[in-house]
């Protein structure tokens, strides 16, 4: 089968196509044959070489963590699905490869009926961790959330996320990006010089959930509290300033290397975007789309970090 990967660090050049044996799935996993698979943002940085010294890896590469597809195989002990179902998911954070043909998922959920299959591809790990940060930060009813850099993957989910759960969010986005802001349910503001000064002119904030790195002392400022900010951006001035970087790396992986455990993957966060999506609350905006041979290009946007929403592959 086609799945996409890279063998050294290096321009998105380095990303490639090739020809690897059909995986199996374990006890507990469902294999798929893939539709529609998302373009991690973290994967471009590993690819880059700028986490080398903090994320080691082992070549080749596999990328991709999140998919939707059909399922064409059942590990023992599932249940609760069949041959020929429609799922997003997730495969686990050892194995990934997802950007491929066939692609084993470790978690999932049934494909909402309202989302194409390039929404559903690039859903869950955005789902995953948006959801992780919100409980983490446990954001409610009542409470206004500010998250840096809504307009990413991740944000764009954030902000539907944390609106569904009764909060006022105010997101940042480029301005060319607050009309997209704006209709997923937050108040937009710029981000860069002056941050503080917009912000508190919208109303006081109660949690910050940091999609985009480089600004957490003006963020820790604006919630007086540095246990109310969390990030997912590799800034590594985090630990120092008090802040929690949320990831999901394995300790034997990335994690140690990372200064902070892993948190609990959120996988229920899968179920409760099924909901959504069926009562028309929650979308997945696609960025753009490539098809699978085009990894490259995909990761090349990417690296713009202009996009307003998420990089997907289509087979």
């Amino acid at each position: 089968m086609r799945a996409i990967q890279f063998t050294e660090y290096g321009q998105p050049s380095v990303v490639h196509l090739t020809d690897t044996p059909v995986p199996r799935p374990g006890p507990g996993e469902i294999r798929i044959a893939v539709k529609a698979s998302g373009v991690a943002p973290g994967e471009v940085a590993i690819r880059s070489g700028k986490l080398r010294d903090v994320v080691p890896v082992t070549f080749p590469f596999r990328t991709g963590f999140d998919a939707a597809g059909v399922v064409d195989e059942l590990g023992t002990g599932v249940t609760g699905v069949q041959l020929g179902d429609e799922i997003f998911g997730m495969a686990s954070m050892t194995t990934r490869a997802t950007n491929a043909d066939h692609a084993v998922l470790a978690h999932w959920a049934p494909k909402p009926a309202a989302w194409s299959w390039s929404e559903a591809g690039g859903a869950a790990g955005s789902v995953e961790t948006a959801t992780r940060v919100l409980d983490r930060l446990e954001v409610g009813a009542g409470q206004t959330v500010l998250i840096q850099g809504a307009s990413g993957a991740v944000g764009t989910v954030a902000i539907q996320l944390a609106a569904a759960r009764g909060a006022r969010v105010i997101g940042t986005a480029s301005a060319g990006n607050h009309d997209l802001v704006r209709s997923l349910g937050a108040e937009p503001t710029t981000y860069g010089e002056g941050l503080i000064d917009r912000v508190r002119a919208l109303g006081p904030v109660h949690a910050v959930f940091d999609c985009a790195g480089g600004a957490l002392p003006d963020l820790i400022a604006l919630t007086g509290d540095a246990a109310r900010v969390v990030t997912i951006a590799p800034d590594f001035t985090a630990a120092a300033l008090g802040v929690h970087m949320s990831h999901s790396a394995p300790a034997d992986d990335t994690g140690e290397a990372l200064g902070t455990s892993a948190d609990p993957l959120a996988v229920h966060g899968l179920a409760l975007a099924v909901e959504l999506a069926n009562e028309g609350r929650l979308r997945i905006p696609v960025a753009a789309t490539f098809p699978l041979p085009q990894a490259a290009a995909a990761h090349e946007l990417s690296e713009t970090r202009h996009t307003g929403g998420k990089i997907v592959l289509v087979n």
